[in-house]
């Protein structure tokens, strides 16, 4: 069945892939949701669309992540899906997943809407062409979160400690991730403070009782690591997530932290200069086996800029891994 996108020069086997073919996609956290006039986004005129990925492309980008939070697939009448990917495709750029955020399935008093919406969301990435289905159980901001600077440093919701509403993440995620593999898509489930995917050991445990070999995590470890208060040691929380990791969205940040666990800070930065060492996670991963597509965020400044750099960061490790010799790729 033809696609949308099947003018993307993109190779989808991951036994090919190189340091230089590897799918690295960018996000769209560096362009407003509401445009200056105050249309959204997603109902933004073409001519907007046509600026956001003139730029992605010269940032050097291929690929770049569908975020509900600026498109909603599922909502996004044909000939505007069209028109999207008319302009996608005149700079080069595929669109391999979308990102369905803070419309978590147990979301009190929400959860068969949010249900509805993911499955409408999955038929749409599904027609669309893409390569992953990517959520959570994040959900919408608290009030507090609106206000931050940051909103990680203020409380947000939280998933009980209930087993009924466990159960029925399970089981809805299960519905959804068999809704998906149905339609060819892998689903991702991210890592958020929280959350039943905020501890790397709920994580995991989430996924098994799920029991889909198409079900599996995004594991982006950068989320909990900037939280201000004690979190898990980034290399525990990859060594037990990485394995069951199908999806990957990566970013850094400084952290300081007191001995005595009283008070912690962060800020966003570079993958290179932050506390995560990625330079081990990628060799790691791709040692172990792991073939995902992998997704650079950045919050606040030049959201785009400091992920093109953080591309080419992502290439030279990779240059250095068995994909960097097997395949003729680009160790010098």
């Amino acid at each position: 069945m033809s696609t949308p996108q099947d003018w993307v020069e993109q190779d989808w086997d991951p036994d090919s892939w190189t340091d230089r073919t590897w799918p690295i996609a960018v996000c769209l956290h560096g362009f407003d949701r509401v445009t200056r006039d105050g249309t959204a986004f997603h109902d933004a005129p073409v001519e907007v669309w046509d600026d956001v990925f003139a730029q992605i492309a010269a940032a050097g980008f291929s690929l770049a992540e569908l975020a509900d939070s600026h498109v909603r697939p599922a909502d996004l009448e044909r000939y505007r899906r069209d028109e999207l990917f008319a302009v996608a495709a005149a700079h080069g750029v595929g669109i391999p997943s979308v990102h369905l955020q803070r419309r978590s399935v147990i979301q009190p008093g929400h959860e068969e809407e949010n249900l509805a919406y993911a499955h409408r969301t999955i038929d749409a990435a599904a027609e669309w062409g893409m390569q992953v289905f990517s959520t959570g159980l994040h959900q919408p901001f608290s009030e507090a979160q609106q206000r931050a600077l940051w909103f990680w440093t203020a409380p947000g919701p939280k998933d009980p400690e209930d087993p009924d509403v466990w159960d029925a993440a399970v089981r809805r995620l299960r519905e959804l991730g068999e809704h998906a593999a149905s339609v060819g898509l892998p689903m991702a489930l991210e890592l958020y403070e929280d959350t039943y995917l905020g501890t790397a050991d709920s994580a995991v445990r989430l996924v098994e009782e799920i029991g889909l070999d198409t079900v599996g995590l995004n594991a982006d470890v950068a989320n909990l690591v900037r939280l201000h208060r004690p979190v898990e040691d980034w290399r525990e929380l990859f060594a037990k997530t990485m394995p069951h990791t199908n999806y990957l969205h990566v970013k850094n940040y400084t952290r300081d932290e007191a001995g005595d666990g009283s008070w912690a800070t962060s800020a966003p930065s570079t993958m290179e200069t932050g506390l995560i060492n990625y330079r081990q996670v990628l060799r790691d991963a791709v040692a172990d086996g792991f073939r995902g597509i992998v997704m650079t965020e950045q919050y606040g400044g030049d959201s785009l800029g400091v992920c093109a750099i953080n591309q080419q960061y992502i290439r030279s490790v990779l240059a250095t891994t068995s994909i960097g010799t097997k395949h003729g790729g680009a160790v010098r």
